[in-house]
């Protein structure tokens, strides 16, 4: 019993092996290695899965495989050449030669083993030639460089080489191996910028996916030396630096994603102690004078990347919590600063911003709530330690500290904003006549004013000291800055028209200073962006955003902001708001009228919408804002670095082109501009919700588009994948009908797109909507399949026994709606005359089949009717048996009617294929021509 079941498995297996399906191959081809000990049958399975291995590119598993069928078999060719092939892919030249070697032996004939045995010569010379090279090389490099009287570009072609050479495994041994590391700390030592680049990127090719060597760099070069030269003022030899420390952590950490067997894993047994103490370092460089601002971002940086989990379902965080215990008042430290005062760090534009998002991604990373507790005592107790009576500027640096953390992890912002005194403290710093302490303090407060409890409390307090400021500030950084306060303040109430927090017309004053700020290119572009914050504000207001897109001047000024500051993810993020504000592309709760009766009359606040929020109003926004050109603007923005561009902002900028894209009219102005290549990275990477936005918008212009225009070349077959995830049941219908329709445009294009959807397994969800009982989604279902089974594989399935897919479609024939009729009228019309065993199998399905051809022969829609006499004709022609059913039956007399009448333009074709029916039927000599 078990032999004859692994005899089935394997024969299973060869079925999905056949299909393409590799995963399920091997599956099946393990499961009857479990229950066979038949040498031959064993044989051939673990053959059979070194194939899957070499398909799956697990060349590792593949080589094993072949090698159990070859200890089987010593004469296995198949198994040789499987091996062959494996060792080849995994680098050992000289083991695969033998393995071709011994088939070329067994069949000397065989052109492809000849062949094989040429190429694999040829790679191994060279790599002995490189090999015997490589050494003298490496000496002769290291003498240019250190001879101070040698040729400038003799000395930069060296440095070049060298690098080069680090990166290659071959090379970066031999540099290993002959002393090289001491050579290249003699560069390090020469103090000459261009020799010491060359040193540390050599290093960094050198550290690259080898654990042991990392180590070894790491100790002989030792962490202090790498942080001190991270620390320096220049950027280039900064940035050199990081990516070193980077490809140390990497290789140390098994990030390299290298396998590390036999010698390799037995040199390096725990790397956790260097790792602490590259992060320890790394935390002391924050708080370090020494340190220039590059340096502090590039040490951030790597803080960033390397300490909190990539993965949450990865349980240990045990990383997160020794930067928690040992670096987190370092890093409130940074956070804190404020450039103005002397005491202040070095810092770039962007430090403060870096320690925020680590400070975010640290306190997202934490596991329970007393790890959290534990996070927040440490920032309360850095902050409440700051507030000192005689020192202004520590509580200048407490207030900065929770206004940055305030841009990190919100709820934790907004639980030091309840401390005893910060509120108090932010609302006096404004009232002080220094411009350092107003400017610290305005800028908490905007912070602090994102929830409307907050904003009623600075309303209340703190709005008359930020008009005073505004009014008598002569300083253009501060006012701006109070300004998006006011915008922050006045939007508290976010779209509801009833929770306005100031008098008719303030909004639309502020908002129009924003504008006049934004179009002002004199002002830097640091200040610019706060202009654009306040609108990101003030455009939830319906009276704002209306006067914004008739502003063509102000609406041009940030597009182009947005195209110039691509590396500004603030920027962008408030660009992308403004967008979502204006096209009113927010999600909006349902007002069920029940409720808002029984709120009523419980005397409780009801939502209001303003009156410009209505459609007509949208639409002619959404017009305006593509006149100006905002498709450009998003399509550059999309661009922009992942770092920079985060997946909040994708989604903001999908919600805005699903928006844009809901006029059919303006879909091919949007695909004019650029607009569907943008949608493709949108769909594939971001916030679950930001692709299924952009997906949608993906779906209606390929419902409605030229694919080869809308997505040129390659890319079409990347919107594929997008409309198929489309087609889940959770998804609403009206993106199913979408995507539905996008699917049957790009089906209808080529085979090879045919083959995308089949291979992205779009099959049992199109047709799962053909038993829908919703007609549009049948209907647009059925067009789908009709498209889709020109493909072979397709048919394939239509063909195997054991389904009613074919049932399915002659079923849909007989229905009532035209549209769906046409639709799977058209599918029938291709299976059958694709494969005569479908026009046997049709007959048997269901025992209407008749009833429903000859309603097809005779239906009032002549492309119907058309299809119906084709699918006809596949069974008159597939067998002499069927015909001659077929010619007692009623469908000769509706043949008979149709092929005699006088064909016009419009019935030609019904007529001719009516007529060639009727040939067939007088080729078989069912019935004879009348003279």
């Amino acid at each position: 019993m078990a032999e004859a079941e692994a005899v089935q498995l394997k024969e299973e297996g060869n079925q999905h092996f056949q299909r393409q399906d590799y995963k399920a191959a091997t599956k099946s081809y393990s499961q009857a290695l479990k229950l066979t000990k038949d040498k031959t049958l064993l044989a051939t399975l673990y053959r059979n899965r070194a194939a899957c291995g070499l398909k799956t590119e697990s060349y590792v598993q593949a080589a094993s495989d072949a090698s159990r069928a070859i200890d089987i078999n010593s004469s296995d060719i198949k198994a040789l050449y499987r091996r062959c092939q494996a060792l080849e892919h995994l680098g050992k030249l000289d083991q695969a030669f033998k393995d071709v070697q011994r088939c070329a032996t067994l069949e000397p004939r065989n052109q492809n083993f000849q062949e094989t045995l040429r190429r694999l010569n040829t790679s191994i010379q060279e790599k002995l030639r490189v090999q015997f090279s490589t050494d003298s090389r490496v000496q002769k490099m290291f003498e240019i460089l250190l001879d101070e009287n040698s040729d400038a570009d003799k000395r930069e072609k060296a440095a070049n080489n060298l690098i080069v050479l680090g990166r290659e495994e071959s090379g970066a041994e031999k540099i290993f191996q002959g002393n090289g590391v001491a050579l290249l700390l003699q560069l390090l030592d020469t103090k000459r910028l261009e020799l010491m680049l060359a040193a540390v990127r050599t290093l960094s090719g050198m550290c690259s996916g080898h654990r042991a060597r990392a180590t070894a760099i790491l100790h002989a070069v030792r962490i202090d030396r790498i942080c001190s030269l991270m620390s320096g003022e220049n950027e280039e030899m900064s940035l050199a630096v990081c990516n070193l420390l980077q490809a140390v952590i990497d290789s140390l950490s098994g990030e390299d994603k290298q396998e590390h067997r036999g010698k390799e894993e037995a040199l390096v047994l725990d790397t956790k102690k260097d790792l602490k103490q590259i992060t320890s370092h790394l935390l002391d460089m924050l708080v370090s004078k020494k340190v220039s601002g590059q340096g502090r971002d590039q040490a951030l940086n790597l803080l960033n990347k390397n300490v909190p989990r990539k993965d949450l379902a990865i349980h240990d965080n045990s990383r997160t919590i020794y930067v928690v215990d040992n670096g987190l008042r370092k890093i409130l430290k940074v956070v804190g600063q404020v450039p103005d005062l002397p005491s202040c760090l070095p810092l770039t534009d962007n430090t403060r911003m870096l320690a925020s998002i680590l400070i975010n991604k640290l306190y997202d990373d934490l596991r329970c709530d007393p790890e959290r507790d534990h996070f927040r005592k440490i920032c309360e107790e850095y902050i409440t330690g700051k507030f000192d009576p005689q020192d202004m500027d520590k509580n200048v640096n407490a207030i900065q500290t929770v206004s940055g953390i305030l841009q990190g992890p919100f709820d934790l912002g907004n639980q030091l904003l309840g401390l005893k005194g910060v509120m108090e403290m932010m609302v006096a710093l404004c009232g002080s006549e220094r411009e350092v302490d107003q400017l610290v303090a305005v800028e908490a407060l905007i912070h602090a004013s994102t929830k409307l409890s907050r904003a009623t409390f600075i309303i209340t307090n703190g709005v008359s000291l930020l008009k005073q400021i505004y009014k008598t500030t002569k300083n253009e950084k501060i006012k701006i800055r109070t300004l998006v306060g006011l915008c922050k303040l006045g939007s508290a109430g976010g779209t509801d028209y009833g929770l306005r927090q100031f008098a008719e017309g303030s909004t639309e004053k502020l908002a129009k200073q924003c504008r006049k700020w934004l179009c002002n290119a004199s002002i830097d572009t640091r200040t610019r962006r706060w202009a654009v914050e306040g609108l990101a504000y003030l455009t939830l207001d319906a009276d704002v955003k209306d006067d914004f897109v008739q502003d063509i001047p102000a609406l041009q000024a940030m597009f182009e902001l947005a195209k110039a500051s691509s590396s500004d993810k603030t920027i962008l993020y408030s660009v992308a708001t403004t967008l979502v504000n204006c096209s009113n592309s927010y999600d909006v709760k349902e007002v069920i009228p029940e409720l808002v009766q029984l709120a009523k009359f419980s005397k409780q606040h009801v939502p209001e919408e303003h009156p410009k929020d209505k459609k007509d109003f949208v639409d002619m926004r959404v017009k305006r804002l593509l006149k100006a050109g905002v498709i450009s603007a998003m399509a550059c923005m999309v661009k922009a670095d992942n770092a920079i561009l985060t997946d909040q902002t994708k989604e903001l900028l999908a919600r805005v082109f699903l928006a844009l894209c809901d006029n059919p009219k303006d879909r091919g102005t949007i695909v004019a501009q650029g607009g569907g290549k943008a949608l493709i990275p949108l769909a594939l990477e971001g916030t679950d919700v930001g692709k299924v936005k952009a997906a949608h918008a993906l779906a209606k212009i390929a419902a409605v588009s030229n694919p080869d225009i809308a997505f040129p070349g390659e890319r079409v077959y990347e919107v594929v994948r997008p409309l198929v995830r489309l087609l889940d049941t959770e998804r609403d219908g009206i993106q199913n009908y979408e995507a539905l329709l996008g699917l049957t445009n790009l089906s209808g294009r080529s085979d090879k797109l045919r083959q995308k959807i089949f291979k992205e397994r779009a099959l049992p969800d199109i047709e799962n909507y053909m038993f829908e009982n919703h007609d549009q989604l049948r209907q647009a279902a059925t067009e789908c399949m009709c498209n889709m089974v020109v493909n072979k594989e397709v048919q394939e399935r239509f063909l195997a026994d054991g389904n009613d897919r074919l049932k399915l479609v002659v079923l849909l024939c007989g229905e009532d709606d035209d549209k769906l009729q046409n639709a799977a009228a058209g599918a029938l019309a291709m299976l059958t005359a694709a494969h005569k065993k479908l026009c046997l199998k049709m007959t048997q399905v269901t025992s209407q089949w008749l009833e429903i051809l000859q309603r097809l022969c005779l239906h009032d829609r002549l492309s119907v009717q058309h299809r119906g006499l084709v699918i006809a004709y596949n069974l008159l022609a597939a067998d002499a048996e069927l015909a001659k059913k077929l010619v007692e039956s009623e469908l000769l007399e509706i043949l008979t009617v149709v092929g005699k009448q006088e064909p016009d333009e419009k019935k030609a074709e019904v007529v001719q294929t009516a007529r060639e029916c009727l040939i067939k039927c007088m080729d078989y000599g069912f019935i004879k021509p009348v003279s």
